[in-house]
């Protein structure tokens, strides 16, 4: 019997959804780097499609735990290319500010429905959304400051390249 309003597990099946979206826009990303040269830029990508894949299992266990019923949507086609990296971060940006207002609107709706636990669920996802936000924000304003110096370009890229996910070597 499920313990979670029909509302509410609407409401978060959509934002599963929107979290495997998410993955599959840095992974598009990702191969877009790839096709430009940016190994580290790839790389830092794909570990970010890794932590959306994450968030959607976390929706998704979430729901089950709660008695509701998982439901899968189909997934719309992400962009395949950008104008340049600084595009590329800026959408990326822009598509985790709409993703923290997303989850704004759930936590919203938990008030509403007086549902606590999905309440008290959502807070990691307002706290992740938070260190999205300024991460990527970061890097577009390393990205700008970098103008069309390529040597500073390559830089970035191999320290963006460091970074891993999980299990990953």
């Amino acid at each position: 019997m499920a313990v979670i309003g029909d509302k509410v597990v609407r409401a978060l099946n959509q934002q599963l959804n929107r979290e495997i979206y998410s993955a599959y826009l840095y992974l598009s990303m990702s191969a877009y780097f790839e096709s430009i040269g940016l190994k580290g830029f790839a790389g830092w990508m794909r570990a970010q499609w890794h932590e959306e894949l994450m968030h959607a299992m976390k929706f998704f266990d979430y729901i089950s735990s709660r008695g509701g019923r998982v439901e899968l949507f189909a997934i719309e086609e992400p962009p395949k290319s950008w104008e340049s990296p600084l595009s590329a971060f800026e959408h990326a940006l822009e598509h985790e500010m709409k993703v923290t207002k997303l989850i704004d609107e759930l936590v919203d709706l938990a008030i509403v429905e007086k549902d606590h636990a999905t309440f008290n669920m959502l807070q990691w996802f307002v706290g992740e959304q938070v260190e999205e936000e300024k991460t990527f924000r970061e890097i577009v304003e390393r990205l700008k400051m970098l103008k069309d110096e390529k040597s500073a370009l390559f830089l970035l890229d191999a320290e963006l390249g460091q970074r891993k996910f999980g299990g990953e070597e």
